[in-house]
């Protein structure tokens, strides 16, 4: 066994000086006004330039898209020249960073609507979620179905934010099609009961994805794009479809038909158990054609053995980045980890941020 986590990757049109990622972490600092990122997201995301990809928190591609408050946008200029600060940072340090695209159809608040409408999403369904609204954690809002003439505009709103993605000097883009928001909603026959061309079927089903797929990669290159899946996963309600290998089986079809770059693959329920029935994940993987990136409670021991045993190329880590700046470092060097706050991780500025010790403060 050899410790090639922590060498050398090509996949696609992306070279990587490791195989270590940085996870999206949605951590609610963008300016309030604008959902601007600003020059404290270029400091925190150039702390973590260690990992060989950064993938941004989740981004939305409109503000119909938004579901927390605080999140950062990529649809308007002052949310590029923001961006632009952050790439800039990331590249200054040798590493590569990914903008994740993000809808989160029903996981969202009136409050945090434009004019205050409902949100939207395949069906009206409610996911009796919570959403953080910027005092505390709420209930997420009874939803109104996509008219079948909006579905269009939407996928036109995800071509725009990888063009803007471009423009900000993002490396790739990585779609957000898991934990139960708007891709992960057209998949699953839990939270779609559409009746025309985008439900009912699996292939129908698998539609909005593939139009989404289609419209990120003719901007951004098939060689620069990436999409998040988590098939077992129940977060934000989502349900569990009826045949998740069948129906995810055929969303992994639609990426290979796209010949994109990475499959982020969030390996049983986010953020807990590491569970699935037998051999149904490992179909899934084994399907994709491209570069396959695992996630999910791993160690740097897991970690290291996934990928020396050569069916998994990348490992992104969430948490563990919070409170290690330089994780990267630190599982290279077998060296003590910082343990996880249990404050700062939404909201606020600095403090839980940007101010966690690396093991050269540590030897200082």
């Amino acid at each position: 066994m050899t410790d090639t986590l922590f060498t050398p990757l090509t996949f696609g049109e992306l070279t990587l000086r490791n195989r270590i990622v940085m996870a999206p972490l949605t951590r609610n600092r963008a300016k309030h006004e604008d959902d601007t990122p600003y020059d404290l997201h270029a400091e925190y995301y150039a702390q973590r330039a260690g990992a060989g990809l950064i993938i941004s928190e989740g981004t939305q591609i409109s503000p119909q898209g938004k579901g927390y408050a605080w999140t950062p946008g990529i649809y308007s200029p002052a949310q590029v020249a923001g961006w632009k600060k952050v790439t800039a940072a990331v590249h200054a340090k040798g590493s590569k960073i990914a903008a994740q695209l993000w809808h989160v159809g029903r996981i969202s608040h009136t409050s945090l609507q434009p004019g205050g409408m409902a949100p939207v999403a395949p069906s009206a369904l409610g996911a009796a979620s919570k959403t953080f609204d910027g005092s505390g954690f709420v209930e997420t809002s009874v939803p109104r179905a996509l008219s079948l003439d909006e579905i269009p505009q939407v996928v036109e709103e995800y071509r725009t934010a990888a063009r803007n993605a471009l423009a900000a000097g993002f490396d790739a883009v990585e779609i957000h099609a898991a934990n139960g928001y708007l891709i992960d909603q057209f998949l699953r026959d839990t939270s779609n009961l559409r009746t025309d061309t985008y439900g009912g079927s699996i292939e129908n089903r698998v539609r909005f994805l593939r139009d989404v797929v289609t419209a990120v990669a003719d901007i951004m290159g098939k060689g620069r794009t990436g999409v998040r899946l988590s098939p077992f996963s129940n977060a934000n309600n989502v349900g569990i479809d009826s045949d998740t290998v069948a129906t995810f089986s055929a969303a992994i079809d639609v990426l290979n038909a796209a010949g994109i770059a990475f499959l982020h693959m969030v390996e049983g329920q986010t953020g807990g158990p590491r569970d699935w029935p037998a051999d149904s994940l490992e179909t899934l993987r084994d399907r994709f054609n491209g570069a396959y990136m695992a996630n999910n409670g791993y160690t740097r021991e897991t970690a290291i053995a996934a990928v020396a045993g050569g069916k998994v190329d990348l490992v992104a880590f969430g948490k563990l980045y919070i409170s290690n700046p330089d994780l990267a470092e630190r599982l290279a060097a077998d060296a003590a980890l910082n343990p996880l706050p249990t404050t700062g991780l939404y909201g606020g500025g600095a403090i839980g941020y940007t101010d966690y010790p690396t093991m050269a403060d540590a030897a200082a």
